[in-house]
């Protein structure tokens, strides 16, 4: 088995040294994703925008590797503001629904760009 690195217009080019995913075998890791928009290039700041916003980036990752958000085993989130998570699960509920993937959420001191939310996860094809 060989690595296979995952690259997509849909979601934003990465800010650093780092894939935009990496599958190997039947799984997928996701790098973090900022809530950056990838056809405008805008950096989302309010928290509900901003997770919805993250979601898809990370969702348009999974599907250039043929695999969806429907197949996500681990999700990481990273705060900000702790103070946002109400509302952050609130969206991430309704992409994740009845049986949503195991998750830890914690806050940061900084986020890359100043980000308010950033989300990286692991799923399978």
């Amino acid at each position: 088995m060989q690595k296979e690195f995952i690259s997509t217009e849909d979601a934003p080019k990465a800010v650093g040294p780092y894939s935009q995913g990496v599958a190997f075998g039947s799984l997928v890791f996701t790098s973090g994703q900022l809530p950056i928009n990838p056809v405008t290039g805008i950096l989302e700041q309010d928290i509900r925008v901003a997770t919805t916003q993250v979601i898809k980036n990370v969702q348009a990752i999974l599907e250039a590797a043929g695999s969806s958000l429907n197949n996500v085993l681990k999700a990481t989130v990273l705060l900000k503001n702790m103070d946002d998570f109400a509302a952050m699960n609130e969206v991430y509920s309704g992409f994740f629904g009845d049986n949503p993937p195991a998750r830890i959420c914690f806050q940061v001191c900084k986020l890359p760009m100043d980000a308010c939310v950033e989300m990286e996860v692991v799923a399978f094809k």
